[in-house]
């Protein structure tokens, strides 16, 4: 068949998903169930699967889905619903005031700063669904707090989950890992330091809103920014974004303090030393448990990293086995952390198991969404739809190709949700393309790797979690035009800056 025809058709599944949520504002789960359906569909007649093929394709995204993706999400909001229910939320909310009651500093602490840093060490949704939660807690719109933390989680999926996206690019293409850490930090530089300027505004409704801001907005950025090009040139994928992040939250928060007094909640109320630490306690122990288990503490890391099950579930070319880790996966460790914390600020077993079965009820739609979604990447990537769309894209644009190869790697999270998906879906095509065009491989391949980011932001998938964590189920539509715009222009900036740098480099 022409492959600008297969091309054509298999764009059909991805462009109804667009219209679907941005046109017509379908709720996701039923704009993705259907867009299953019509890729099975195209799958079956046009890119021969056979039906027992799509059938297992679509039953190793479900699994996929649940473990490790919606546990996350089911993980995150039970964390959020036990703090309303031992009130411990209210306490965090008149800590966070007593920092700052100006919201622009608050989105630039907890979005940006806390969301990096969930980002960095866990990955899987909770950088989006714990801020989005808590700031809405804070009296931040739903939907905007939804918004805003979609639009902070870009950068630092890069480098997160502890670098996994990076150091699996590394694997595909057979790169080096620290230059390629490096390239890539060169690449989202700018976009590190101008997106909290961004938040601020979206803040405030205004440019405007930078007043009295400027100076801690920019510190917040540079704070996140100089740590990863030197951390990424020396230290390679793992520690960048964990490092920016830390690094941005101490500056913003100790900024706030000594440069913003004037913000400071005025109010009788007190907050305890003991009563912090109980309200922060299952935050605390999700970084401890979250940190212990990483790769940066090997002996840990080995151990729960072995207590897992591997299977090969879908069955036809190209199949691969899937691990699913029982212990060392974000989901689990964050639900532990829940429950221990909860305990010690006073609820009971039976309050938190009402707690537990209230949030699943909460989350059942989320989850037909996040089953579908990958169910429908699954069959797109086996069936050769995504090779199909990717081939035609790079023989259409020629010599201008670098511009559009962060689209590529946007392309390759929208479908699949996660940047390490797409760069293993697009990683080994950005080199091919590198080498007959006669562009530093290391470049393109970044490139995949920096508009990966831009794709989170509008992601059904990200989307899902987003929603789920501020009661906005059904609104998906709604926030999908919200960030689609700072989408394009994200990538068509990065596009630019690709081009040119592959001119000279």
């Amino acid at each position: 068949m022409n492959i600008y025809l297969l091309f054509a058709l298999a764009l059909i599944p991805i462009i109804f998903l667009i219209v679907s949520l941005g046109v017509y504002n379908r709720p996701a789960y039923k704009a993705g169930i259907w867009s299953v359906i019509i890729a099975s569909v195209l799958a079956l007649v046009v890119f021969d699967m056979t039906p027992f093929g799509i059938f297992t394709a679509i039953l190793e995204g479900a699994a996929l889905a649940i473990w490790p993706i919606m546990i996350v999400i089911v993980a995150a909001i039970f964390t959020y619903n036990l703090a309303q229910h031992t009130k411990s939320m209210d306490i965090i909310n008149k800590m966070l005031s007593s920092i700052s009651t100006d919201k622009r500093i608050q989105v630039l602490i907890l979005a940006w700063g806390f969301g990096g840093f969930l980002e960095a060490v866990a990955g899987y949704g909770t950088a989006v669904a714990l801020p989005a939660s808590i700031l809405a807690a804070l009296g931040f719109n739903p939907l905007f707090a939804a918004v805003i933390s979609l639009i902070a989680n870009t950068v630092p999926t890069a480098f997160g989950a502890v670098g996994i996206p990076v150091s699996t690019l590394a694997q595909v293409t057979g790169l080096e890992v620290t230059t390629l850490s490096y390239t890539i930090v060169l690449q989202l530089t700018l976009f590190i330091i101008v997106i909290p300027f961004l938040l601020v505004m979206m803040t405030g409704g205004s440019w405007k809103s930078l007043k009295g801001v400027t100076g801690i907005t920019l510190a917040s950025g540079i704070a996140f920014a100089l740590p990863q090009i030197f951390v990424a040139k020396y230290l390679g994928a793992e520690l960048p974004a964990l490092v920016g992040s830390l690094a941005s939250m101490a500056v913003t928060i100790g900024m706030a303090l000594i440069f913003h007094k004037d913000k400071k909640a005025k109010t009788k109320e007190v907050v305890t030393a003991s009563e912090g630490f109980k309200a922060w306690l299952p935050y605390l122990l999700i970084l401890i448990f979250i940190l212990i288990t990483s790769p940066l503490f090997p002996p840990i890391y080995e151990f729960v990293s072995h207590i897992k099950t591997s299977v090969t579930i879908y069955q036809g070319p190209g199949a691969a086995v899937t691990t699913f880790k029982w212990v060392g996966t974000p989901g689990v460790l964050i639900i532990l952390a829940a429950l221990i914390g909860s305990l010690v600020q006073g609820a009971t077993l039976k309050e938190i198991a009402a707690v537990f079965v209230k949030t699943l009820k909460q989350l059942t739609k989320s989850a037909v969404t996040v089953i579908a979604i990958v169910s429908l990447a699954k069959i797109m990537g086996y069936s050769g739809m995504i090779v199909s769309i990717a081939t035609v894209l790079v023989m259409v644009t020629g010599s201008f190709y670098p511009f559009f190869a962060p689209m590529l790697g946007t392309l390759g999270t929208f479908v699949t949700g996660s940047d390490t998906s797409s760069n293993i879906l697009f990683g080994p095509l950005q080199i091919e393309v590198a080498e007959s065009i006669g562009v530093d491989p290391y470049w393109l391949a970044a490139a995949n790797t920096s508009g990966a980011t831009g794709g989170k932001m509008i992601s059904p998938q990200s989307i899902a979690v987003a929603t789920s964590a501020t009661g906005l189920i059904g609104q998906e539509g709604t926030i999908f035009k919200s960030t689609v715009k700072f989408c394009l222009g994200y990538v068509v900036v990065l596009g630019i800056l690709v081009y040119v740098g592959s001119l000279f480099i």
